[in-house]
């Protein structure tokens, strides 16, 4: 009896010393997973749990979106709905419940509208084109940001947020920062394009937007135009192959896109020639040829500019046309 009386008392004191051990459920053992992570007004949004350490797939998940139930069920790990108007506030709150009890994750979606606009910034373009400055390998393009975020009514200035800037998907470190709306790089003469990509946060961190955009290149194209010297160059008409030649004319040469913009720069090498026979042109004005049909004379000529960049290897424009006289 003095035996048995002493194992409770040991029992007991174990009991009180050695309490039994209880699951406890951690909130960080469930992932959260948002596509798109910045979502626009009225986008689809996807919200996706993930654990390592439980089975969401059999176990009840309720989804509650501003206080509504929106869905429930097993293995209801996933839910989609469409986000609001630019500002608009969503809370959805997501309930797993485990077996040693449940937990709640809850996420905020607040859509806001960004916008990227890009230009380069050493392509030449001739007066009065209506299209855009395309880049070419090793051209300087410089990307704005310009975000939409309302903070309740107002819209936040966008010189008071801060930019994450990425280029090919790898941060760029030098081009972020608060007020870094626009970001500015050279592209790589080995790629066909460049994927940029920017997130812009609030100061608080309590508003976000993201964007992206795929910027490609293209070579510089070279054309043939004739000028007058009282009425200019006639822009809307290219001279074609087989151009007829009548007494005194000038050819002007458009190098498209090709760097830098300002053609009068020495970095650009102009080198002329009829008939493979290299011609002299006022060094002041390079991309300009004058011709002179001889009285009496006919005949086919061909006309060739080739134009190279001494500092740039991949920016090179030729053209050749056959002029007849």
């Amino acid at each position: 009896m003095r035996f048995r009386f002493l194992y409770l008392i040991i029992f007991i004191f174990s009991v009180i010393i050695f309490p039994f051990k209880v699951s406890a459920v951690s909130s960080s053992s469930i992932s959260v997973n948002v596509v798109p992570e910045n979502p626009a007004p009225n986008e689809n949004v996807t919200i996706t749990l993930n654990s390592y350490g439980s089975n969401l797939d059999s176990v009840l998940i309720s989804w509650i979106v501003d206080g509504k139930n929106a869905l429930s069920g097993i293995g209801k790990k996933s839910f989609s709905f469409r986000a609001g108007e630019a500002g608009e506030a969503t809370n959805v709150t997501a309930t797993v419940f485990l077996p040693d009890g449940s937990i709640d994750k809850r996420i905020l979606i607040r859509p806001a509208v960004m916008t990227l606009l890009w230009q380069a910034n050493d392509s030449y373009v001739p007066p009065f084109y209506r299209g855009k400055a395309l880049p070419t390998p090793d051209s300087e393009i410089k990307v704005v940001a310009m975000p939409e975020i309302k903070s309740g009514a107002t819209l936040v200035d966008p010189r008071n947020m801060t930019y994450a800037w990425k280029k090919d998907y790898t941060n760029n470190v030098d081009g972020s920062g608060y007020g870094k709306n626009s970001f500015v790089y050279v592209n790589d003469y080995l790629e066909d394009g460049n994927n940029i990509s920017v997130v812009v946060s609030t100061v608080d961190q309590e508003h976000s937007s993201q964007a992206s955009i795929d910027i490609g290149t293209t070579e510089p194209k070279l054309v043939f135009y004739k000028s007058y010297p009282d009425l200019g160059t006639l822009w809307d008409r290219a001279l074609e192959d087989g151009h007829i030649i009548n007494g005194a004319e000038i050819i002007e040469a458009a190098p498209y896109f090709i760097s830098p913009k300002d053609i009068r720069i020495p970095s650009l090498n102009f080198v002329w020639s009829i008939n493979d026979s290299q011609i002299a042109v006022p060094i002041f004005k390079k991309n300009i040829l004058p011709l002179q049909a001889q009285t009496g004379t006919s005949g086919t000529s061909k006309i060739k500019l080739e134009i190279n960049n001494i500092y740039k290897i991949f920016e090179t424009a030729n053209k050749e046309i056959n002029v007849n006289f």
